[in-house]
């Protein structure tokens, strides 16, 4: 437990301009003891498996993707698409002893602060207890 003593998340957050704004003030991007990357979409639906997994093959502890609403999305189905990629890639870590706690999605309404501010919480919570990605 030593080594997670000096441990200082590094978060990769994938995010539909429509979900998220990642002004500085932002619980998601702003905070002492954790790093953020952030990855602007044009919609979720974007987000693939493969940029994913190269979050975490450079250096993130956790990756989140940020999608809109359910029922909310203006392309219709993009939060759904991202949603089915993120559990189908989650099944995939967890058959590779990589923790799928890793990976998460959340849906997210434009400017909600408290909602984002409970979602880092969570992130950072299960980042205690999983400690530092096995991929560094």
């Amino acid at each position: 437990m030593d080594s997670n003593k000096n441990f200082r998340p590094k978060i990769t957050i994938f995010h539909c301009i429509n979900a998220f704004n990642d002004k500085r003030t932002s619980p998601l991007t702003s905070g002492d003891g954790f790093e953020t990357h952030i990855v602007k979409l044009p919609c979720s639906s974007m987000v693939k498996d493969v940029y994913l997994l190269r979050a975490f093959e450079a250096g993130a502890d956790a990756v989140v993707v940020l999608v809109c609403p359910e029922r909310q999305c203006r392309h219709l189905e993009g939060n759904i698409r991202a949603k089915k990629r993120v559990e189908r890639l989650k099944n995939l870590l967890d058959e590779i002893d990589f923790d799928s706690r890793r990976l998460s999605i959340f849906n997210l309404a434009l400017g909600d602060e408290d909602a984002a501010a409970e979602i880092m919480q969570k992130i950072l919570s299960e980042l205690a207890e999983l400690g530092p990605s096995p991929a560094k």
